[in-house]
C-alpha cells in the first residue's frame, strides 16, 4: 500500500493589518480552534478552485488568489496524520452576510497580530502562524508554478 498525505489548501488574507481567521469546533463540546479558511482538496479539483471554494464555504467571502504563499508539510501527532498544505495569499472581493457557513465554523472574523499571538495555543496547527509569518516576510510565488491537468 502506498502512503499518501492529506492535501489541503489555505487562504491567507490580510486587510489593513488584520488577517481573516475562522473559529471552528471539530466536535460538539470541544474547544474552538483558529485557522485560516482552509480545507481538503476534493477529487478532480484544482488547488486554486479548492481554496476559493473553502474560503467561501467557511467565511462567506469570495477569495481571489494572487500568489502561492508556500507548500507546507506537517505531521499531526494528535491524529497521526500528515498534511501537505498549499497556502495562497490574495484578497477578498464580495461578502455574502447571509451565506450559511459549514456547521463546524463558529465564526469568521478579522484579527490583528496581537490577537493572533494571544490565540497561539488555540491555533489548529503550527501552520497558522507559519503562514502568517511567511506572508509578513514577503514570500510570494506566481500561481503559474501550479499546473492542473484534467
Amino acid at each position: 500500500m502506498i502512503w499518501k498525505p492529506n492535501v489541503t489548501v489555505a487562504a491567507v488574507v490580510e486587510e489593513e493589518g488584520s488577517f481573516l481567521l475562522v473559529e471552528e469546533r471539530e466536535s460538539p463540546g470541544a474547544m474552538t480552534l483558529f485557522n485560516q479558511p482552509a480545507g481538503h482538496l476534493e477529487a478532480g479539483e484544482s488547488l486554486i478552485h479548492a481554496v476559493i471554494r473553502e474560503t467561501l464555504e467557511e467565511t462567506g467571502y469570495t477569495f481571489v488568489p494572487e500568489w502561492l504563499l508556500g507548500v507546507y508539510h506537517w505531521h499531526s501527532t494528535n491524529n497521526d496524520t500528515t498534511y501537505l498544505r498549499f497556502a495562497f495569499s490574495g484578497c477578498v472581493t464580495d461578502f455574502d452576510q447571509d451565506y450559511v457557513r459549514e456547521a463546524c465554523i463558529v465564526n469568521a472574523d478579522w484579527h490583528d497580530m496581537p490577537q493572533i499571538e494571544a490565540l497561539t495555543m488555540r491555533h489548529r496547527s503550527p501552520l497558522v502562524n507559519q503562514c502568517i509569518q511567511d506572508f509578513c516576510a514577503g514570500k510570494r510565488y506566481p500561481l503559474e508554478v501550479l499546473t492542473h491537468y484534467n
